[in-house]
């Protein structure tokens, strides 16, 4: 395979690459030298192959499902560093459920762990596709996209590389997609229309975390918060805190909490706040010293507890929709009852995004005067929570549907 003749050509140069750049060649040799006997060796497993935090969170129902309805092992693989902490953070108890990080695809290893272990099927969440996988799935197993998704950024690339794409997708068994407009393009990029299902997001199964009054009152007391607004600013991403800073200055009475998705932006967020000079604390070092002044804004320097803030909040915005990523889940706050702010780069949850806006559960914004106004109507025309249950209501089940569509292939 030519895929695999270009990346043995240029193994050489990567490793080069590799020796000036420590915390990549960390990233790659903790890939390519995993222990794979943590697997039950001779025994049957489901492989399910996912990207990162967002597909490892939004697969819960799915593994539940699998579980109840196989009586398979699991093997979850994750391509992230942070995508893998979270999984073995919700798994690792589970005997029936392994975890390793993603081999990059390498043919050698994906072999050993194919002769190591029975699989059945692998599931590539989204559209993870990895022409090894998929090869060698296809010849020992049967492989399915599940929750698949091409985004109005990624379709055009697809496009492109179609010749490539339409062998590699004649060996998959199935492609349960989110939408019927997700269904049309995986079909024009060369899928079987016979293998091709819309069984909705998984999104909408996710078990959301529920936190008692006593909690929220904690929270609340250790931020000093009294009678200020809570404003959340969620999964922010480089370019949207100044934009988020520079629209709390115009509230009052407000308390900004920025939570980054990634949290290595935690010192440029610093700088933007003291440029800004407004007084601000990080949660590590509040949790670990607790201060009796209020402060104005506060980072969230730890990961997994966006969505209590969220729980909290008078005031939501959904990140990486102000700047060109796509958006994260706007789903988080609506759980809770709150009704999310974000921009216009929704290209990641484009059917949700859209089906929030026809309900008026939510609020797009293109600008600052837009942002201020969206708060405004906030807090003088509230959405009715009976409106968002409504909607988690009518979208839920899609875990369920997909199991039945596997089964049926």
């Amino acid at each position: 395979m030519l895929y695999n003749l270009v990346r043995s050509f240029l193994y050489p140069f990567i490793l080069i690459f590799l020796l000036f750049k420590p915390k990549k060649m960390k990233f790659v040799f903790t890939r390519f030298f995993e222990d794979i006997s943590i697997l039950k060796k001779g025994e049957q497993y489901i492989w399910v192959h996912c990207s990162s935090v967002g597909e490892i969170n939004l697969s819960d129902a799915l593994i539940k499902k699998l579980k109840e309805n196989f009586k398979d092992n699991i093997l979850i693989t994750v391509f992230t560093d942070t995508g893998y902490e979270t999984a073995l953070n919700k798994y690792s108890k589970d005997n029936r459920i392994s975890i390793l990080k993603f081999p990059l695809d390498d043919m050698f290893i994906l072999k050993k762990i194919f002769n190591y272990i029975k699989v059945s099927k692998v599931i590539l969440i989204e559209t993870e596709i990895w022409p090894n996988l998929i090869t060698l799935g296809n010849k020992m197993s049967k492989v399915y996209i599940i929750n698949g998704r091409i985004s109005n950024k990624s379709f055009p690339r697809y496009n492109k590389v179609k010749w490539i794409l339409k062998p590699l997708f004649s060996k998959i068994n199935g492609f349960s997609m989110q939408s019927d407009e997700d269904k049309k393009r995986i079909i024009s990029l060369g899928a079987e229309a016979t293998k091709v299902s819309v069984s909705g997001n998984l999104k909408f199964d996710i078990s959301f975390e529920e936190f008692n009054s006593s909690e929220k009152t904690a929270l609340k007391k250790l931020l000093k918060s009294n009678s200020r607004k809570i404003f959340v600013a969620g999964s922010t991403r480089d370019g949207e805190d100044s934009i988020l800073i520079d629209i709390y200055k115009e509230l009052k009475n407000t308390l900004l909490i920025i939570v980054p998705r990634h949290l290595e932006r935690v010192s440029e967020i610093e700088t933007l706040l003291k440029d800004s000079t407004l007084s601000y604390k990080k949660l590590t070092d509040l949790e670990n010293n607790p201060c009796s002044e209020e402060f104005q804004v506060l980072v969230v320097d730890k990961m997994g507890v966006l969505r209590k803030f969220y729980s909290i909040a008078d005031i939501t915005f959904v990140g990486g929709t102000l700047v060109d990523i796509g958006g994260h889940s706007l789903l988080e706050p609506l759980f809770y009852g709150k009704t999310p702010i974000f921009g216009s780069y929704l290209q990641n949850v484009k059917d949700i995004s859209r089906d929030i806006l026809t309900l008026g559960i939510g609020y797009k914004v293109h600008n600052k005067e837009e942002f201020l106004n969206a708060i405004n109507l906030l807090e003088t025309n509230p959405v009715s929570e009976d409106k968002i249950k409504e909607f988690f209501k009518s979208n839920k089940n899609a875990a369920e549907k997909t199991i039945k569509f596997m089964e049926e292939e």
